[in-house]
């Protein structure tokens, strides 16, 4: 575990970054983030100034500078970007449908929210428990411990309910600790659905009901939790509420993908903290299973923390833009999305967003690969610390990092721990000599940082 520590006593000593230049060089720290190597820690300032706002660092900060650089960039705004066409089709989508009441669109979508959130937004407020795994350092980018970049666009779900909104997109990046390879990266892009029902909405307005409709409920007092409702939900009112879900994301998939008419797709059980029942939604696209998003009936709960009470009953969904981005356009790598380079972003330079392209690559980079194998005292590395390590020194030259063997040495009472590095340039061709710095460096800071002893 990295050891954090505020900057109170010593003048600690910037270290060296390397960049897509073969020569080492300062990479810009415009937060004064810096690393102490006789004391083996990273040293926050006493404050951290984001977005023209001042926030306190304390034992729980671990937001790198490469983490704190991305916000602000908002991909899914940036015009031709692909993830600005996705965003632009689920707009479209959710527009077409409409309320006769009110002579507008039905879901209002909201894409402009600042990713710096409360631990009650992101946690409290939508029902995640306290010892929840989700909720750990390990997981997440604190900047002190009661702020921290989100980690689901869910963290607007109950602000924006109290506002008055009932059916609404919430568009945003987030930020989460993971792991390194070709489909995961630290902060990527969601898209929150929500909508709500009062009685009348379910079931007077609702074409589906037949009959005497005066006496369904949502409610009622004597209904207890099982696998298919919730405590107080009638069974009639959930499988309403997730017909209507599963409709509108089995229609939405359908005109994201041309093929539409022999797209494979199933409802997998799931667990959600904030949901239930729950499902996740997976397509079959050439033989292979995608899972897309996950969903559900929003636990009553969620609702009663936005101040609705027992009157509305609610669907929500959650999908990462990338992950279908990455399949719509066939785009092999997610760094894919944060490059400048024009022979990537000029195959999206369209202005309709429904055009069906296929991602082209302009030439083959090589891979190095390189094997980092060291000896730690009796607690071993955490690999999410290695990895933001490796990318804060690497940069978007790390393609995929693995922990390919550990052991514990009774004798020696040390850990052992070897990782294997994947460089790849998006964007040009790595030199062998310019690989061999990078990882002498990175060898270097895990001396350093963790204590350890290169074998």
């Amino acid at each position: 575990m990295i050891i954090l520590k505020r900057n109170l006593l010593r003048s600690p000593i910037q270290y060296f970054y390397r960049t897509n230049s073969t020569n080492p060089q300062k990479k810009s720290n415009p937060f004064n983030i810096q690393y102490d190597p006789i004391k083996q820690t990273i040293i926050y300032p006493s404050d951290l100034v984001i977005n023209n706002q001042t926030y306190p660092t304390d034992s729980w900060t671990n937001v790198s500078p490469h983490i704190l650089s991305r916000i602000g960039q908002n991909l899914h705004q940036h015009k031709h970007h692909p993830l600005n066409h996705l965003t632009n089709r689920l707009r479209q989508y959710f527009y077409q449908q409409y309320d006769p009441r009110k002579l507008s669109p039905k879901f209002s979508i909201i894409d402009n929210l600042s990713p710096i959130v409360t631990v009650d937004q992101n946690f409290e407020s939508i029902c995640i428990p306290k010892d929840h795994v989700s909720r750990t350092k390990s997981m997440n980018y604190y900047i002190n411990q009661n702020t921290l970049l989100r980690a689901h666009t869910s963290a607007h779900q109950v602000d924006l309910i109290r506002s008055g909104l009932n059916a609404f997109l919430c568009i945003g990046d987030v930020y989460r600790r993971d792991s390194i390879d070709p489909t995961h990266y630290p902060v990527f892009h969601q898209c929150e659905g929500v909508q709500l029902f009062n009685k009348e909405q379910l079931f007077v307005d609702n074409r589906n009901v037949r009959g005497d409709k005066d006496h369904l409920e949502i409610f009622k007092s004597d209904e207890h939790r099982d696998v298919t409702k919730q405590e107080g939900h009638t069974l009639e009112a959930v499988k309403l509420v997730e017909a209507s879900l599963k409709q509108t994301i089995t229609d939405l998939f359908k005109s994201l993908f041309p093929n539409a008419a022999t797209l494979n797709s199933r409802w997998v059980d799931a667990t959600f903290p904030f949901t239930h029942p729950s499902w996740e939604y997976e397509i079959e696209i050439n033989g292979k299973w995608y899972e897309l998003l996950g969903c559900g009936i929003i636990e009553q709960r969620v609702l009663e923390n936005s101040g609705l009470g027992k009157d509305y009953i609610g669907w929500a969904f959650g999908l990462g833009l990338e992950r279908i981005a990455m399949i719509m356009y066939d785009i092999p790598d997610i760094r894919l999305f944060w490059s400048n380079d024009s022979g990537f972003l000029s195959q999206f330079a369209f202005d309709d967003s429904t055009r069906s392209v296929q991602y082209k690559p302009i030439s083959i980079y090589p891979q190095c690969i390189n094997d980092l194998s060291m000896w730690l005292g009796k607690t071993k590395v955490d690999p999410l610390d290695f990895y933001d390590l490796v990318r804060s020194i690497a940069g978007d030259l790390i393609e995929q990092v693995m922990l390919t063997d550990e052991f514990y040495h009774k004798k020696k009472d040390r850990h052992s721990q070897t990782y294997r590095i994947i460089y790849r340039s998006p964007d040009r061709t790595l030199t062998k000599n310019e690989i061999n710095m990078i990882h002498k460096d990175i060898e270097h800071h895990c001396k350093q940082q963790f204590g350890a002893e290169i074998r």
